[in-house]
């Protein structure tokens, strides 16, 4: 399918909405269509229109409600952006509930970021614009939580595999990065607290997620937290 272009020529970001509430969609695509170079492509009420509409229009990005009949979200994000899910598609879940058992699987199952329903419409777009990117933006008011969540699981989840070890020993530079990422810092954030460069940022940031297998900014600061770099 070819992407849709904006009257100034650059390519729009086609969004798909997926949630039970009326209400809570026609809110999303009246945000989102005020946003120069954003289309909404469909908005669907359910998981299972959800993975059927999102494999047959491709869109950039799925805002993922959980709590929908059918198919959940914490599913329907699993079978479009899952491990082992074959051309994956970006998913940002978006909800009411912040259970750190919901961030943990939503992000786990591929998600690339999660946004409570109440962090406003600017977050919401950065959020959409932070996946197309290839990042993963969480709300700020459950990062941290989320993270040491990554670190020690609850009591009633089966255990965790061993954390596989990097492909190659990472720089002391890498670390420093991957350690400011694991705190929730921003690229700009980093090259100022480190004095580099923000292309120097990502090159860093880059190596580092390729020698942990890391594909975003989440798994990357997971991986942080389960291998005890934070400590």
């Amino acid at each position: 399918m070819s992407p849709a272009v904006d009257q100034e020529g650059g390519s729009m970001i086609r969004v798909l909405i997926a949630d039970d509430q009326e209400m809570v969609r026609a809110g999303f695509r009246m945000i989102l269509e005020s946003q120069d170079g954003i289309e909404v492509v469909a908005d669907v009420a359910n998981g299972t229109d959800a993975v059927q509409r999102a494999r047959e229009l491709r869109p950039d990005v799925c805002l993922m409600d959980i709590r929908m009949p059918g198919l959940d979200g914490l599913e329907a994000t699993q079978r479009l952006a899952g491990p082992g899910v074959p051309d994956p598609l970006k998913v940002v879940v978006v909800t009411t509930f912040d259970l750190d058992e919901y961030v943990a699987t939503a992000l786990a199952n591929g998600a690339s970021g999660f946004l409570l329903k109440d962090a406003g419409p600017a977050l919401l777009v950065e959020a959409i614009n932070a996946a197309v990117r290839g990042d993963a933006l969480v709300s700020p008011q459950i990062t941290v939580r989320l993270l040491k969540h990554f670190a020690q699981p609850p009591e009633r989840e089966k255990p965790r595999r061993a954390v596989e070890p990097p492909h190659e020993d990472l720089t002391e530079r890498e670390l420093d990065v991957v350690r400011a990422v694991a705190r929730g810092l921003t690229n700009v954030e980093i090259g100022s607290e480190l004095y580099m460069s923000l292309s120097t940022v990502k090159t860093h940031l880059a190596a580092a997620q390729g020698k942990i297998g890391a594909r975003n900014r989440v798994e990357t600061a997971s991986w942080a937290w389960r291998t005890g770099l934070m400590e």
